[in-house]
């Protein structure tokens, strides 16, 4: 069964919303929830999320935030901590570490954390039984992509496209695939650009997708009440996980 992996932007529009938003995706069959920690300049993420960050932020977001959430929900729910690497540094990789034992998330995605600096936190994370994800780009050589997946831990990110997030590009993958499947037995999950219409395609060789500009949009649909986004995010849910798995 290829799993889903879905992100969404804490505190937008307020942190209620994102607990009963990460139960009802539970509900829809998502297996692991990206729990975003929102930045000022994601530099990774496209519009979509970029917005959801800064109203996230405009709205009072603070680290507590996170905590209380992740508090209620990964007890529940598989749950990630995905951010950029200023809050981690001026907070503590330490203090992060000790805060996700305690609320039970089971580790971090960081992507402008570079292999080669992220080694001492992959170290402490390990040792305190949490996942620091190693991301695989399309333009990465049979070589790296050895060394970043020697000791890979939960999945491996695989990042469909040089770009941002939400952009929809293609690329052939099946080499970069396959020089992972030579270096490392870990789970491979691809993101960037996966939605309804792409899901299929883009897990054909993988083990599970990664969504998230398009769970997000619908929560930025200010034409839609709480419960209509929480529905359309399960239908959204339900239908990448049959298309997936089919």
């Amino acid at each position: 069964m290829k799993k889903l992996v879905a992100y969404i932007t804490t505190g937008y529009p307020d942190i209620h919303f994102t607990e009963d938003a990460a139960f009802a995706l539970k509900e829809a069959g998502v297996d692991t929830l990206e729990l975003g920690v929102p930045f000022s300049d994601p530099v990774a993420d496209g519009p979509i999320i970029e917005q959801a960050n800064l109203l996230s932020l405009q709205n009072g977001f603070k680290i507590a935030d996170l905590l209380e959430v992740s508090d209620t929900i990964a007890k529940e729910i598989d749950t990630l901590w995905m951010g950029y690497f200023n809050p981690f540094y001026h907070r503590g990789m330490d203090t992060f570490i000790n805060d996700a034992k305690k609320t039970g998330v089971s580790g971090f995605i960081i992507p402008d954390l570079p292999y080669e600096e992220s080694q001492p936190y992959h170290d402490k994370c390990k040792a305190n039984d949490l996942a620091l994800i190693s991301f695989v780009a399309p333009t990465d050589s049979r070589e790296r992509i050895a060394t970043i997946t020697k000791d890979a831990q939960k999945f491996i990110y695989l990042v469909a496209y040089a770009g941002i997030t939400g952009a929809g590009k293609s690329e052939d993958l099946s080499q970069v695939i396959r020089h992972i499947r030579e270096s490392s037995d870990t789970d491979i999950f691809i993101g960037f650009g996966v939605n309804e219409k792409t899901a299929k395609a883009k897990a054909k060789d993988v083990d599970g997708v990664i969504v998230g500009s398009a769970f997000v949009s619908i929560m930025m649909d200010d034409s839609l009440t709480y419960d209509e986004k929480f529905t359309r995010m399960q239908e959204l849910a339900r239908i990448i996980k049959s298309e997936i798995n089919s």
